[in-house]
């Protein structure tokens, strides 16, 4: 059984006084195996920052609080011992890496999780196999990863990630952006079949419900100003996508 905890988390980013400014105040959030959770949030609510401070980008500190994984202190280890442990970030914009292709970015990413170097055959059979079921071209493989992708090619490679590294936790910072119709429920499609692993959990952080339409989540959280201020079930992304997020950022100004 996996489970996420994170507890009265707090964190800032540098400013270029050399200050920090601080833009998580207070995050308690439990994800275990078999949930996924929605975040939703206007901009510049700290959404993202969460995302980027689970898996450990430099950019942002922790100034206080926990994050444990099954009981381990993930702010301890480093970013890829974070990725060994089972925690899995799919980023908002994905970087270029020119010269690096595909196929030999996943294999190595693959080996660095699981310990040891798959078997080519096997690997490009499982690989082959991934992309299908993302109705992406086997051409892709040998493009350099991320350069010249368009936002679909980046979403869909975010989630083939996903299904050839297996964590035990996904973390998707809005996966749904920039997305079509058609792309949008090949990418959903992707991550159901993840979801649907035993032990597997799920944190998806996304401003629109169109997503939601098609993974459903068991809770959504309103997050304004740096803190959850509301929680509920599939019911608060409804009410969110009817009347916006007005009355909750007055809750979030007030706590």
């Amino acid at each position: 059984m996996s489970t996420l905890e994170i507890r009265d988390l707090h964190v800032a980013i540098s400013e270029a006084d050399g200050s920090l400014r601080e833009i998580l105040r207070g995050v308690n959030l439990t994800i275990r195996d078999g949930e996924t959770h929605a975040i939703m949030g206007p901009n510049g609510s700290g959404k993202s920052t969460l995302a980027y401070a689970l898996a450990g980008h430099p950019k942002y500190t922790v100034t206080s609080g926990t994050v444990t994984l099954d009981g381990e202190d993930v702010l301890a280890m480093s970013v890829d011992a974070r990725a060994r442990a089972g925690l899995f970030l799919a980023m908002q914009y994905p970087v270029e890496v020119p010269g690096v292709s595909v196929s030999n970015f996943l294999r190595t990413a693959v080996t660095a999780t699981r310990g040891e170097a798959p078997k080519l055959r096997d690997f490009m059979k499982e690989m082959r196999g991934a992309m299908s079921g993302l109705s992406i071209d086997p051409k892709f493989a040998e493009r350099s990863l991320n350069e010249g992708f368009s936002g679909g090619e980046k979403k869909r490679h975010e989630i083939l990630q996903l299904e050839l590294l297996d964590p035990k936790i996904a973390v998707l910072d809005e996966t749904d952006s920039g997305l079509d119709v058609d792309a949008l429920k090949v990418v959903s499609e992707g991550i159901n079949r993840f979801r649907a692993k035993p032990g597997r959990g799920v944190l998806l952080i996304t401003h629109y419900t169109r997503i939601l339409r098609y993974v459903q989540p068991d809770y959504v959280h309103v997050f304004v100003a740096g803190r959850i201020v509301e929680e509920g079930g599939p019911e608060l992304a409804e009410v969110l996508e009817n009347e916006g997020y007005e009355r909750f950022t007055g809750a979030g100004a007030s706590a």
